[in-house]
């Protein structure tokens, strides 16, 4: 592979980590092509977008980036899979899916919203993680509770006196 080839890759691989802002690297060598086309295949209806690449070209791509991660540079070992969600938890889902059905991609290492999840044992936390979107929603949800609590009382209170004044006038 030529330097410019090899720059173009890196180039393109800054430029998905920067648009997506979370990704995952695992391990798929020891899985057969059936497998890993299998996987590929729900990676593309899940929305999460799968590039395989050298770990020299994945480090170079994580600087142009600006993500100086030790940890993420750690698991640069043997082959590297990268998996590139809008959704922070999207690829661990599909990953203990696939580990259901058989196939076994390792998770070496994620990073979701400027963080760094280490280790295939990091799995359960990142399925549970939520979104910023599901985060938000969840305040809102929360500080709805108590208005709608008030208003209902004051509407169903409203009813009650009203109730009270005509059943007054009509003794009256």
């Amino acid at each position: 592979m030529r330097k410019e080839e090899k720059q173009a890759i890196v180039q393109a691989l800054a430029e998905q980590i920067k648009s997506y802002g979370n990704f995952y690297i695992t391990d798929t060598a020891d899985l057969s092509v059936e497998k890993v086309n299998n996987i590929r295949r729900k990676c593309f209806e899940q929305g999460i977008t799968i590039q395989v690449a050298k770990n020299s070209l994945i480090e170079k791509a994580l600087m142009e980036a600006g993500i100086d991660s030790e940890e993420l540079r750690g698991v640069l070992k043997g082959a590297s899979t990268m998996m590139f969600s809008e959704t922070g938890n999207g690829p661990a889902k599909l990953i203990k899916q696939l580990r259901k059905e058989g196939d076994k991609p390792v998770l070496k290492a994620a990073y979701i919203e400027e963080t760094a999840f280490v280790g295939d044992n990091q799995l359960d936390a990142l399925v549970n993680l939520k979104s910023k979107n599901e985060l938000i929603a969840d305040v809102i949800a929360l500080l709805q509770s108590p208005a709608k609590n008030v208003i209902s009382a004051l509407q169903s209170g409203g009813n009650t006196i009203s109730g009270l004044v005509k059943a007054l006038e009509e003794r009256g």
